[in-house]
């Protein structure tokens, strides 16, 4: 730059020196601000150099607007209490300032000052109702999972030789997210788009749309979860649990049948009035799921809902025979939905079924048997125990505590006759072909089991339910008219004509009732297992039922809105997706075996990860939690800091990519 100035100065007449020193020094300023703006996040040694004493601070550089002030942000000390511990106090502070610097730029740290008008009004853009302007971050998890299943890919083959103006993997992503962070109509999801960080480019016509789409796909669409979602975590379809539940419409009239013009065929309405779970009176449609031993959604079928639920099990275990490539599974459901055509389907080679088997329902040679107070051994120790003993023992000895908490179980073999699906035709004395539908017998054995603990919450629920059935009869002339169910208190008063008081306590019932007090029965064709093996099995049937308690509570996926069959297919396969996806998050957590944390806990936490727009930063407003580490640790997406650049935010959002964990570590 010097050389550049002395052979410009040499060929410049003396009249124009001054226009070029003006030049001149406007280019120092130029360069002075370059060195400002490229310095500005360095820090320096600030102290007073004419005092004998000075005090040492680390002073930081930074830039408001156009222009550059400083800031004492760290107090190293005095120099006469330096020199205490050190002998040359300038040169140690010297050192804590070249420390910050590489701090500085280790870490990324960035320092500014927030100037606050606390006059400062409110915008109101015409807005009807004020809106949060916190983003929600949590749901990249969400998204991650989301990426890995593939589904972009899905929809992308879907329509691609279509012309659809908008994105369906968008679409689909958005109402899977706000399914778990918001959940609610999906007009108040789209209307709620902005409470996720992140731009989304759909309106709620396009959304409608797209779930009509992704009903008319429903299968494909499961398929291809249960594929994708295989590559994540090997699923474990050793063991299929299926059970059915209901959900209710925000509709006061049910869907009409119609019938095909073209074939005849009678297409059925899936909103019919049925037995409600909610006990609502509106029409409901019925769900079934299959869920693997891990807890995570297989499949799911949607049916009317006046449909027997018994009839619809069979149908969705074929298709997910076909989804899964496996027809080798153990069927497991509760007794409901354990007939005899369920338990013959699941006869075949390479399959075997354990339902829950109600005793009351049995034979009576089988009742007999059941009562009879022998073979039965404790399920701890395999030791021959009285099921008199177990009645009878000192429960408050603390040397029978095990005892109390053990089961005694016997194994009874039995077969039992069963429609095999073939027709015979034979020829009656008349002359008329009949035809029978062939029967035959299905070996399996019931495992009865019998427990002290749970005898004696039978007794004190029955105990409860007498004393509230006493109460009726002083306090109500017609007992009868008061409508009741199996399971209700009232099914303990009889109407005694030969009394004066016509009602009066059913004790032969009661007493009847009693017998059944802790015990517990399953049905399986199953032999080469235990049955501690059996039991274990059986005990995870908890959580289908804990999928539905979730979709129905946490993912509010009751009442419904939408009325079209199509899109109300597309609602229920979001719910579903999002489902899925909690479930792997989930288990990938817990088998790292740190902490346990169900779905409720991923939730919460998810939901509460929010981030305030403090320009030119974003800033947490929530806390750090076991929950987060480990999604961190799972993840490792970086969504544990305080402060966020919205670069980072957004290029984060364009590429998330989830941790890979080979097979044989999960």
């Amino acid at each position: 730059e010097s050389a550049l100035f002395m052979r410009v100065f040499s060929k410049l007449e003396l009249s124009s020196f001054f226009i070029f020193c003006v030049v001149l020094m406007l280019y120092g300023c130029c360069i002075y601000d370059i060195i400002v703006k490229r310095s500005k996040r360095h820090m320096k040694l600030n102290y007073d150099r004419k005092s004998k004493n000075p005090t040492y601070f680390v002073q930081y550089g930074y830039r408001i607007g156009k222009k550059t002030t400083t800031k004492n942000i760290y107090t190293i000390g005095k120099h006469s209490e330096l020199l205490k511990e050190h002998a040359d106090p300038l040169a140690y502070a010297n050192e804590v300032v070249a420390e910050f610097n590489s701090k500085l730029k280790e870490n990324d740290k960035q320092f500014f000052t927030l100037m606050v008008d606390l006059s400062e009004k409110l915008i109101n853009n015409g807005n009807d109702v004020s809106k949060s302007t916190l983003k929600n971050i949590g749901y990249f998890y969400l998204k991650a999972v989301y990426d890995q299943l593939d589904l972009n890919k899905y929809f992308n083959e879907l329509t691609k030789d279509r012309k659809i103006k908008y994105d369906m993997n968008e679409i689909n992503m958005a109402l899977t997210a706000m399914r778990i962070i918001r959940p609610g109509s999906k007009l108040d999801n789209i209307n709620h788009l902005h409470e996720l960080y992140g731009e989304f480019d759909f309106e709620y016509y396009d959304a409608m749309r797209a779930l009509e789409e992704l009903g008319e796909n429903f299968d494909s669409y499961i398929a291809h979860l249960f594929e994708a979602s295989n590559k994540i975590i090997r699923r474990n379809t050793s063991v299929c649990y299926f059970d059915c539940t209901n959900f209710y419409f925000e509709k006061e009239e049910e869907d009409e049948d119609t019938v095909d013009e073209v074939t005849g065929e009678v297409i059925r309405g899936l909103l019919k009035y049925g037995v409600s779970k909610e006990h609502r009176p509106n029409p409901i449609i019925q769900m079934g799921l299959f869920m693997d031993a891990d807890g995570i959604p297989l499949s799911m079928c949607i049916n009317p809902g006046n449909a027997n639920e018994s009839l619809c099990a069979v149908p969705a275990e074929e298709k997910l025979i076909d989804i899964t490539k496996k027809s080798n599974l153990i069927y497991c459901s509760d007794s409901g939905l354990g007939y005899s055509s369920i338990r013959r389907f699941n006869s075949a080679p390479g399959r075997g079924f354990i339902v829950t088997q109600s005793i009351k329902k049995l034979k009576e040679t089988l009742k007999e048997a059941v009562f009879n107070d022998y073979d039965y051994k404790l399920l701890s120790s395999n030791e021959p125990v009285s099921i008199e003993y177990l009645k009878t023992f000192d429960k408050s000895d603390e040397n029978n505590i095990n005892l109390y908490n053990d089961f005694a179980y016997k194994s009874i073999e039995t077969e039992k006759l069963v429609d095999l699906g073939i027709e015979e035709i034979s020829e009656t004395k008349n002359g008329h072909v009949k035809k029978t539908k062939a029967k035959g017998t299905l070996k399996h054995r019931i495992i009865v089991t019998y427990s002290r603990k749970m005898d004696e919450y039978q007794k004190k629920i029955r105990k409860r339910q007498i004393e509230r059935a006493k109460y009726l009869l002083e306090n109500t002339s017609d007992p009868e008219s008061i409508k009741r169910n199996s399971n209700d208190y009232r099914r303990f008063i009889k109407n005694d004509k030969s009394s004066e008081s016509k009602y009066s306590i059913d004790e032969e019932k009661i007493n009847e009732e009693s017998k059944y007090d802790g015990y517990y029965a399953i049905a399986t064709n199953i032999f080469n297992m235990s049955e501690k093996e059996i039991f274990e099995i059986n005990s995870r049937r908890y959580k289908i039922e804990d999928c539905f308690r979730i979709m129905k509570t946490d993912m509010s996926a009751r009442p419904a809105y939408v009325q079209k069959d199509k899109r109300l297919m597309g609602h229920f396969l979001t719910c579903y997706t999002a489902l899925l996806i909690l479930r792997l998050i989930e288990v990938k957590i817990n088998r790292r075996k740190k902490h346990h944390f169900s779905i409720h806990q991923l939730i919460e936490t998810i939901k509460n990860m929010n981030v305030a727009d403090i320009t030119p930063f974003y800033k947490s407003q929530y806390t750090g939690s076991n929950c987060l580490d480990a999604l961190e640790a799972e993840f490792n997406l970086g969504l544990d800091n305080a402060w966020y650049l919205p670069n980072s935010l957004n290029r984060l959002l364009k590429s998330i990519k989830i941790k890979k964990t080979p097979y044989n570590n999960i």
